[in-house]
């Protein structure tokens, strides 16, 4: 597999450190709202990733960190806590909202098929860590208090910027323009390890420290977090791009300074959903979710399939017409699947290992996944019986996880319960799952049959108003939103 690294600006060969343990660590989220679908872009693609490692034979162990304390709104050394913003907005404590928000997010993730890391953290169960780190960047001169707080000092460094080199003159305090310059620094680009009662006297979590009481800076609790976990060489570092600086720098800066040596070998980088106005972002006030694509008719897989039709290093545009489009494709490759016939057999195993060969070519340069859903295409044109083109799409699957077999399954059982309905003279439904739309149609079929003419009317304006369009066929209707 090749995959680009955004360290050294050039696309490489990934060699795991230990070929019997690849060791991925993933920046996980700030539990203070709702993820927004530009969020869970960057898991999915991180999923995907780890699938096409472990379809590959790579064993792999997935550490992610959730982020319930010392994320600042500013997303370098100031501002208000982001935990602490949401328990004001939502009048709840911050681990209440931390409770709420982690399980919404893993929520969402089941929705989009998202497998749950192998090791889940949250910041606040490793304080130790932290503080034993910061301890020995201060024996080892990599950092010094200042107005009550820990920074770690960037001026040690040979090289700070890994992502991107910067003109020091002109590096600004922090990564937003409303950002003040901290005093206490001794260089524009040095960041808090740790905070004390000095600063942000509100703060709703707070530890004892050698330092007084306070708490972690947020880009310590990534290296705490995986050099817990995964010991002190990771093979695997990925995150949003919005996370290379300063979260990433910082990450490398400490674990590098703390262990003597290199810390991380790849770093994978997920690109921005825009919506027409720019990045989606919390910050601007109504985002979208999961839960408002399922309010809205769409299968979460479908946004999933609009994902992975883009390359993940591409910023990707969303719309609503880009969705419909997607979701059209995946209902289309559902149906297709559907019309397969599992028992047309045996399976041709020389053909499925040429497609997976095909497949592991496509997929493992830079996880092109706009290619692997090009070879699930592919996989329907083989010239081989049905089952064997399931086995194909089966295997894919396990990496692109689409529910290809298991939707097209329901599809089939559908159709022949439609068959056995209209063989007993009887009135069936035919829709995208929503039983009270379905109650709905069949009222109106129910009402034609009766005559009453006006009340089958009224309820097919009723679904108009919801978006939904009844075309009549022999023995029933079928419905679909527009």
């Amino acid at each position: 597999m090749y995959l680009y690294n955004s360290a050294t600006h050039k696309k490489e060969e990934f060699v795991p450190r230990d070929p019997s343990l690849v060791k991925m660590y993933t920046c996980g989220p700030t539990v203070y709202h709702y993820a927004h679908i530009g969020n869970l872009r960057s898991y999915i693609m991180e999923d995907v990733l780890e699938k096409f490692l472990r379809w590959e034979g790579y064993p792999v162990k997935r550490v992610m960190n959730i982020t319930d304390v010392g994320h600042l709104a500013s997303d370098a050394d100031t501002g208000e806590d982001k935990m602490l913003k949401g328990a004001r907005r939502e009048h709840k404590t911050v681990m209440e909202i931390a409770k709420f928000y982690t399980d919404a997010f893993f929520a969402d993730c089941a929705d989009l098929n998202i497998k749950t890391p192998d090791v889940v953290e949250p910041a606040t169960r490793c304080i130790d860590e932290y503080i034993a780190i910061i301890t020995r960047l201060l024996e080892k001169g990599y950092a010094y208090q200042a107005g009550g707080n820990v920074y770690f000092d960037t001026s040690r460094l040979e090289r700070y910027y890994i992502f991107n080199d910067h003109d020091e003159e002109d590096l600004a305090v922090g990564v937003r323009e409303s950002v003040e310059e901290d005093g206490n620094k001794r260089n524009k680009a040095d960041f808090v390890l740790w905070f004390t009662k000095s600063k942000f006297e509100d703060q709703a979590l707070k530890w004892d420290s050698p330092w007084g009481v306070g708490y972690p800076g947020w880009h310590i609790e990534c290296s705490g977090i995986s050099i817990k976990h995964l010991g002190e060489y990771l093979d695997i570092h990925c995150g949003g791009i919005d996370n290379a600086f300063p979260h990433h720098t910082n990450e490398i800066a400490q674990s590098e300074a703390y262990l003597g040596h290199p810390w991380c070998r790849y770093w994978m980088h997920v690109h921005h959903l825009n919506t027409s106005d720019g990045k989606m972002s919390k910050s601007k006030g109504e985002f979208l979710t999961v839960s408002l694509l399922k309010e809205k008719g769409y299968d979460p897989l479908a946004y999933r399939f609009f994902c992975l039709q883009s390359h993940y290093r591409k910023a990707l545009v969303f719309s609503w017409e880009n969705l419909d489009n997607a979701a059209g494709a995946y209902r289309k490759l559902i149906d297709r699947i559907a019309a397969l016939r599992p028992a047309d057999g045996p399976v041709d195993q020389g053909a499925v290992e040429e497609a997976k060969a095909r497949f592991d070519k496509a997929v493992g340069n830079d996880l092109n996944t706009s290619m692997g859903i090009t070879a699930l295409y592919d996989a329907l044109k083989v010239k081989t019986n049905d089952a064997t083109k399931l086995a194909i799409l089966d295997s894919f699957d396990q990496v692109l996880s689409l529910s290809l077999l298991p939707k097209a399954a329901a599809v089939r059982a559908e159709q022949e319960k439609v068959k056995a309905v209209q063989a007993q003279g009887g009135y069936t439904v035919t829709g995208e799952g929503d039983p009270d739309i379905d109650a709905l149609v069949r009222a109106r079929g129910e009402a034609k049959k009766a005559k009453n003419f006006a009340e089958a009317d009224r309820i097919r304006e009723e679904l108009k108003q919801q978006g939904i369009e009844i075309t009549d066929v022999p023995g029933g209707a079928v419905w679909k939103r527009i």
